[in-house]
């Protein structure tokens, strides 16, 4: 009987370690799932306050007429456009109201089933402002001289000013946030002067 007993209270110490082990596994998966909801929804926090805005200036145009079209070139880097900014994320697609500007954004819309909505490009400050407001991921096709402006306007670095007669392949991307504004310069497509 001794010997049962040692076991039975061996035993019912093992049963109440057990039970102590498991709230403590228990209180350590809480703790750890509560960080992780805590750092996910301080991600979300921080990206719902970003705005993430795509410029470019329109792709190559067929002549120096009020409204001209695309060139092949231009259309193709319109396309490559598309393929570029299509996993982007991107919620709104803003251009001013000319033929070279909207069909420099008509495939990403239409591959992502939005409307091109028209600003005006005398109007920066306000469109800056809506921008501000109505977070998202934006692209924004405008022209040599608007979309830099439109770039300081938001907080970010223009950078040197867009060659008129064949600059076409710059690509802004700016991280729109309450505590500032970044800026990356990118390139896509061929540089100014390809063949």
């Amino acid at each position: 009987m001794l010997a049962v007993r040692r076991f039975g209270r061996f035993h019912l110490f093992c049963i109440q370690c057990a039970m102590d082990i498991l709230r403590s596994t228990y209180r350590l998966a809480l703790l750890l799932a509560l960080i992780a909801l805590g750092s996910w929804a301080a991600g979300a926090a921080a990206q719902s306050t970003t705005t993430v805005v795509y410029l470019v200036r329109h792709a190559e145009k067929l002549d120096d007429t009020a409204d001209p079209p695309l060139t092949e070139a231009g259309a193709e880097r319109a396309r490559l456009l598309e393929r570029t900014l299509v996993d982007a994320g991107i919620t709104r697609i803003l251009s001013s109201d000319y033929e070279r500007t909207r069909d420099t954004a008509a495939p990403l819309a239409e591959r992502l089933g939005l409307e091109v909505e028209i600003y005006d490009p005398r109007a920066l400050d306000e469109l800056a402002e809506r921008i501000r407001s109505e977070p998202g991921r934006y692209l924004v096709s405008g022209h040599s001289n608007t979309t830099p402006a439109l770039v300081e306007r938001l907080g970010g670095d223009p950078g040197e000013p867009i060659r008129e007669a064949d600059e076409y392949d710059r690509l802004y991307v700016l991280s729109v946030r309450p505590e500032g504004t970044t800026t990356v310069l990118l390139r896509y497509g061929l540089p100014p002067g390809s063949p």
